[in-house]
């Protein structure tokens, strides 16, 4: 029997004016391959806000602009944590390169609240260890209710003599206090569920249950915009009705996707109010958009983003994860926007109109480029460029760097090399979605300049070299080749393991 089960509910305690934040610091023995990302840990699509690299001495600097006020995902050298930021602040920030960002020191108008949030996550930590959700869950609801009463009376308690010791601001308060009757809802919904399927699917929870879920939930506007565990929990309390609603429906129609029918499911809850719809069918649509993703039931998708999201800033985040994984869309124009040649001239993308071309993305620090792309875009070149332009968009930190990489790398590679002002910053890399973890990056321009391929990771894809050849009238040989999976990075939920575009749950900082 096929199953939609939206989510998995977590059982342990973990995560989930001007608007810039400066971000400044030293990994001490840091690589200069490696790179810093920060990201919005409680938004609907979580995509790095920015992209920064260190000098030879491990220094870094860098800003963005910060959505909210709330917790951000910090991630270095394949290891993540979550912080605590406002907007305007300055962030201090320093490591060591093994260790960080497990450890880190934060100093600045940022230590405060860091401080109150690592050594709340500490105690949740050890606290999570002494305790055995599962044999709680196992027992009867009085005595479950008591268990997770004391919990909450435990937490509470900390959260209080944290607040005393390091004074912090309201804001990460109240989002540690979201976070905790979160996750404690998600281990009542668990109960829940587990008393349903031992045998019983017409058990029911007491008032006295509900009463305390209600009372755990007061504020629901604000733990939906703040905590991905409450919209975790929202799901998994459809789950069932959701199940009976999909299965038929989905033997029917085997290609629908989860996207269509959560939104007819969602279309029936008419008591459900729309903010919450909005939020937890862009979980579910932020699972459905996946590389490689059938253009037509990507099409679909995008229809139910503009038809049925009405919260602009959510319809916003999901557009960006679409441009993320697929790219522009086919048939548009191609975005124009700044680029230099390395003697300084302007470049304008247009200047290959009339003759179909490609754009190549890539960096200096992801050595995968040079070790495995380069050597397949020498023959990929050698055989097309007779009939197509080639242009190398570097993304680098400088200019300086650019000159060196791309006289190195593509070194009697026929092609127009260019640069991207700001690099990951740049306007070129937001207008064609691109991102750290989708390095190195294709993207084919027809004739007319209009887009003609979704975005490629891997030169070695069987679709690229068909739409390669239909634009060139060429045929390349067949060469069997797996293609490169998606790099890990494109991420959502940070605390509830939403299954969408999101960070792992990190262990929490420890601060030196």
């Amino acid at each position: 029997m096929r199953k939609y089960l939206l989510l998995f509910i977590i059982t342990i305690f973990v995560m989930s004016c001007s608007k810039k934040v400066d971000v400044k610091g030293k990994i001490t023995g840091g690589s200069p391959l490696e790179r810093i990302e920060l990201i919005e840990a409680s938004g609907v699509a979580t995509l790095p806000l920015v992209n920064l690299g260190l000098d030879k001495d491990g220094n870094f600097s860098g800003s963005f602009d910060a959505p909210k006020n709330g917790m951000y995902e910090i991630s270095y050298g394949g290891k993540r944590n979550i912080i605590y930021l406002k907007a305007g602040q300055t962030l201090n920030i320093s490591g060591n390169g093994a260790t960080f960002p497990t450890e880190y020191i934060i100093t600045g108008d940022a230590k405060k609240n860091n401080d109150f949030f690592v050594a709340t996550q500490k105690y949740l930590v050890n606290y999570a260890q002494k305790i055995n959700i599962q044999e709680l869950i196992a027992r009867d609801e009085k005595t479950f209710l008591q268990g997770v009463q004391k919990i909450e009376g435990d937490i509470k308690t900390n959260i209080e003599e944290n607040i005393k010791k390091f004074n912090p601001d309201n804001d990460v308060v109240e989002w540690k206090k979201i976070d905790v009757a979160s996750t404690i809802l998600s281990v009542m919904a668990q109960y829940e569920m587990v008393k349903k399927m031992s045998g019983d699917p017409s058990f029911k929870v007491s008032k006295v249950f509900t009463d305390f879920e209600n009372k755990l939930q007061q504020d629901k506007d604000k733990m939906l915009k703040i905590s991905p565990t409450y919209r975790s929990y929202l799901l998994n309390k459809y789950n069932s009705d959701f199940q009976k609603f999909a299965e038929p429906r989905a033997s029917k129609n085997p290609s629908v996707t989860l996207s269509e029918l959560f939104t007819e499911f969602m279309k029936s809850k008419k008591d459900t109010p729309q903010l919450t719809k909005d939020y937890l069918l862009s979980f579910v649509i932020a699972q459905d958009i996946r590389p490689g993703i059938d253009p037509k039931a990507l099409d679909k998708i995008s229809k139910i983003i503009d038809d049925n999201i009405k919260d602009n800033e959510i319809k916003k985040g999901l557009k960006n994860i679409e441009l993320a994984i697929a790219g522009n869309k086919i048939g548009t124009a191609a975005p124009e926007a700044p680029l230099v040649k390395q003697d300084g001239k302007a470049y304008n993308l247009s200047e290959n109109k009339g003759k179909p071309y490609m754009l190549f993305f890539y960096a200096s620090w992801n050595p995968y480029i040079s070790e495995a792309t380069v050597p397949v875009l020498k023959e990929v070149v050698n055989f097309y460029k007779s009939k197509m332009n080639f242009v190398f968009v570097n993304v680098d930190d400088t200019k300086d760097q650019f000159v060196k990489t791309s006289n190195s790398l593509l070194k009697g590679i026929q092609g127009v090399n260019v640069y991207g002002e700001k690099g990951m910053e740049s306007e070129i890399a937001k207008k064609y979605g691109v991102y750290g973890f989708k390095l190195p990056c294709f993207v084919i321009i027809d004739k007319d300049g209009k887009i003609a391929s979704r975005s490629f990771v891997n030169l070695g894809e069987q679709e690229l070299v068909t739409i390669l050849d239909k634009l060139t009238g060429l045929a390349a040989p067949r060469v069997d080749q797996a293609p490169q999976q998606m790099p890990q990075g494109l991420q959502v939920d940070p605390s509830a393991q939403q299954q969408a575009p999101q960070p792992a749950n990190p262990q929490p900082a420890q601060t030196k």
